[in-house]
């Protein structure tokens, strides 16, 4: 199998990097393509919310795949991603942050990096952004890298701690044993998993116990009468009084 080489190109300032990567797979680009920008004016994050950093105090990135996965299995290639980014952030900063399904990196409660995933025909464009020094304001339950270890790292030793990681589990996506072994490396290292949760779907609210993940990555939610698998939706970990 040939090793996965990642072709990055550095832009000073991009409406977005999943658009700009997108845009370039659609214009022929290949597996490999990477992008980091220090300032994005567009950046978008889970259901269309808007992503702001300063220059230079976040990781702005989008990298393009084409992992030999099904189309219900995109999941495993966005928690592929989460577990490199979780992984690099534990190697410069010597702690590891925990995962909310379905695409959160979490230090405690607080938000410090989302993951971003679009389809572009038989290829898919995954975004991050990491917040390394300094927090949107206005993102309720958002904290930083610096913030949560004290450790201050640059945009491009994140990136490229990242990508290292990244290249070994980029394999593994191409075979039902190696999707297994991401699941259960997600598994593993998914705060969820045990809580009490709200899921806010697009057709009403979910409220129960999150109790596995499936072999494609959908989150299971135990309610009193039943176990829903939940394919797609926002996850609200409670504390004991917001459950009454």
């Amino acid at each position: 199998m040939t090793r996965l080489q990642w072709n990055v190109e550095h832009l000073d300032h991009v409406d977005s990097t999943n658009s700009w990567l997108a845009r370039r797979a659609r214009d022929g680009a290949r597996e490999g393509e990477v992008v980091y920008a220090d300032f994005q004016s567009a950046g978008r994050g889970r259901l269309e919310r808007e992503w702001v950093a300063p220059v230079g105090s976040s990781l702005l990135c989008s990298v393009l795949l084409e992992p030999a996965v099904t189309s219900d299995q995109l999941q495993l290639v966005v928690v592929a991603v989460a577990l490199s980014m979780a992984e690099a952030l534990e190697r410069l900063s010597g702690v590891r942050p925990s995962l909310k399904w379905p695409n959160d990196l979490m230090y405690g409660d607080a938000k410090v990096a989302g993951v971003l995933a679009e389809v572009v025909g038989a290829q898919i464009v995954v975004g991050l952004g990491v917040n390394l020094m300094v927090v949107d304001p206005t993102y309720e339950s958002a904290t930083t890298v610096l913030a949560a270890t004290g450790v201050a790292l640059s945009p491009l030793d994140v990136l490229d701690a990242y990508l290292a990681a990244l290249r070994q589990r980029r394999s593994l996506l191409d075979s039902p044993e190696g999707c297994a072994s991401v699941r259960r490396e997600f598994i593993a290292h998914l705060a969820t998993l045990g809580r009490r949760v709200r899921v806010e779907l697009a057709g009403g609210v979910l409220r129960g116990r999150a109790v596995d993940v499936t072999e494609t990555g959908s989150l299971l939610v135990e309610t009193d009468d039943q176990i829903c698998v939940v394919n797609a939706g926002d996850v609200v970990h409670l504390r004991g009084e917001e459950w009454e």
